[in-house]
């Protein structure tokens, strides 16, 4: 599949890397970008040769926000609507709605947090608005010394999207994700880092080397069906409003790779051997979320 704002590369070790790619224009997001990646992620998460996602950008910038050079809505809405929270409700997957009135970068990370493969965002450079906000659904984020981010919307009158009123604040703490969406502030990987924001700041030269590092120690060896499981207990078992709801996936989710690749598993422990899972994500015997 031929991209005109990304790049698409799987290694022999299944990990992808997947690269923003308008250099020229810093990375900034637009309405191709944002169907292109949500297609890139759809493909992702049922392409069996790809285990793992790192995201990073062409060039000196990650992303540096919306492109605002677009005619009319530099958003993509559809201005001569007046819709209703009843409408995303009733008619969420609706073209009129999906294209005219749910943000694109919304609809980018919604699509992240459906994957089932572990995502990693190497932010190589400016990483400001959506460039900031896309990272959010990526379950680690690696900044390099070079990085700059910002939550900047407050300063263009808008509000931040990409469901990062869901993810920032779980990520790094209500008093700090209002302190940055507040101040609308550009800051460096340090106060990233300091703000938990970021798991490690890397220089400029080995960042996305050091991200498909990680990206493999999380695959070598592993069941990919685990980690799907993994993936989605985490992000959404903590959400849930009591325990009990968790005891109950954990132990439908136990059962089902306690017979399937736990098996090997097992074996393969008292053989003193490397496991050879065989699993598929896509052919999971039990997924009890909405996809």
């Amino acid at each position: 599949m031929a991209y005109e704002t990304l790049k698409y590369e799987v290694d022999a070790d299944g990990v992808l890397l997947l690269s923003l790619h308008r250099p020229d224009q810093l990375n900034a997001f637009n309405v191709t970008m944002a169907n292109e990646l949500v297609a890139a992620f759809e493909r992702a998460n049922t392409d069996e040769a790809v285990k793992a996602v790192v995201v990073t950008g062409e060039g000196r910038a990650f992303c540096a926000g919306m492109d605002l050079s677009a005619e009319g809505n530099v958003f993509g809405l559809d201005e001569s609507l007046t819709p209703t929270l009843k409408d995303l409700e009733d008619r969420f997957e609706d073209p009129a709605i999906y294209h005219g009135v749910r943000d694109t970068g919304g609809r980018l990370t919604l699509t992240i947090f459906k994957c089932r493969k572990p995502v990693i965002a190497a932010i190589n450079g400016a990483a400001v608005g959506i460039g900031a906000t896309m990272t959010l659904a990526m379950d680690i984020r690696l900044a390099s010394e070079k990085a700059k981010i910002g939550f900047v919307f407050g300063r263009l009158g808008i509000v931040p999207e990409a469901a990062s009123s869901w993810f920032l604040p779980r990520i790094v703490g209500i008093q700090q994700a209002l302190e940055w969406v507040y101040s609308a502030d550009i800051f460096d990987a340090a106060e990233a880092l300091r703000g938990r924001l970021v798991r490690s700041v890397h220089a400029p030269e080995t960042l996305v080397e050091d991200a498909k590092a990680l990206a493999r120690k999380f695959i070598a060896g592993r069941s990919v069906v685990a980690t799907a499981y993994m993936r989605r207990m985490m992000w959404q078992n903590a959400a849930l409003p009591h325990p009990k709801g968790a005891h109950q996936i954990d132990s439908l989710a136990m059962f089902y790779t306690s017979i399937g690749d736990g098996k090997e598993g097992v074996n393969a422990f008292k053989d003193k051997r490397e496991p050879a899972f065989e699993g598929s994500t896509n052919e999971m015997p039990f997924w009890p979320w909405e996809d």
